[in-house]
């Protein structure tokens, strides 16, 4: 990394830990300031969570026709846990799309996104779904979710830049495991399995931003943050219980880092190779962030300015530890 600024940012958490409000923090700062203080160029941004919510969209509308649902039993966690590679495959994706600028012009956003998630799910080992559903059922859901999916794919292009000098891609997501794991996480779950997930291009440029909180704080984050009027938000949305307990009740990102081959990186064996990624960790383990729910004028100063500095010395180690040319 010659540049002054990070290419890509992975941040990462367990849910309601205060990715979204950082996001938000850092999207209120003047560029000159992100870019000196954190090395952070002006953001473009990549998520999960808009998949996550289309899919119980998705499994919602099967279920109102009298359909079998998809991805979810119910409130509970994936049917198939590998759907959690499925989405690393869809921001991989959205990841080429945004350096090529790709513009797709569908006659059906609904549909290019169904066709975009079983193409996903068959790189991480998923055979067809919703290609399978009968021509009537398809038309029938892609109706009933086209103006979502056409917001998606709007808000997709709308960010791509002229030119992608001083910018850095923050791509968010969340990973973990059961209540009560054992580590190291086996199987689909935490971030062993779904960083190796990413494509090469991402893994070669990223840091790691970790948003350090326990479980029992991470639930109740999210319960204090769940809005049932806003349930596709980022910065108001809510998991189900069942899903904390099941997909979030821990992570591995400590085992990661003190299992990892360099310090202070995560070592990532992925495509043949091995990528040590470097790491900054923010304590939220007492909370930080949650006023930056808030619009800015109501943020208080004593509290932006602690922010500020656990930021800072979360990005002063992921910035020490990148190779410079």
């Amino acid at each position: 990394m010659a540049k002054n600024s990070f290419d890509i940012i992975l941040l990462v958490a367990l849910p309601a830990s205060g990715k979204s409000e950082v996001r938000n923090f850092m999207a209120n700062l003047e560029p000159e300031r992100l870019l000196r203080e954190f090395h952070i160029g002006a953001n473009l941004q990549l998520d999960d969570f808009p998949y996550v919510h289309m899919m119980r969209r998705i499994d919602n509308e099967l279920e109102a026709m009298g359909e079998s649902r998809i991805f979810y039993p119910g409130e509970e966690p994936f049917c198939d846990g590998r759907d959690w590679g499925t989405l690393c495959c869809l921001l991989n994706e959205d990841y080429h799309d945004l350096m090529n600028r790709n513009v797709s012009r569908p006659d059906s956003a609904a549909k290019l996104l169904f066709e975009r998630i079983d193409r996903a799910a068959a790189q991480a080992g998923i055979g067809p779904r919703l290609g399978l559903l009968s021509e009537t059922v398809r038309n029938s859901l892609a109706s009933t979710l086209e103006t979502e999916a056409r917001t998606m794919l709007e808000e997709k292009h709308a960010q791509y830049p002229d030119s992608f000098e001083d910018k850095t891609i923050v791509i968010e997501c969340a990973r973990g495991g059961p209540d009560g794991s054992s580590m190291p996480l086996t199987g689909t779950f935490g971030y062993q399995y779904s960083l190796p997930m990413f494509c090469p291009e991402i893994l070669e440029k990223a840091v790691v931003l970790y948003l350090w909180v326990t479980p029992e704080e991470s639930r109740r984050k999210n319960a204090d943050r769940a809005d049932p009027n806003d349930p596709g938000s980022n910065l108001h949305h809510g998991v189900p219980m069942a899903v904390m307990l099941g997909d979030y009740g821990c992570d591995d990102m400590e085992y990661l880092v003190q299992s990892s081959e360099k310090e202070n990186t995560l070592t990532v064996l992925a495509h043949g190779e091995t990528y040590h990624l470097p790491i900054g960790i923010f304590d939220n383990r007492v909370d930080k962030t949650s006023f930056l729910r808030e619009t800015p004028d109501k943020w208080d100063p004593v509290l932006v300015e602690e922010v500020t500095a656990a930021i800072r010395t979360a990005t002063d180690t992921m910035y020490a530890n990148c190779e410079r040319g």
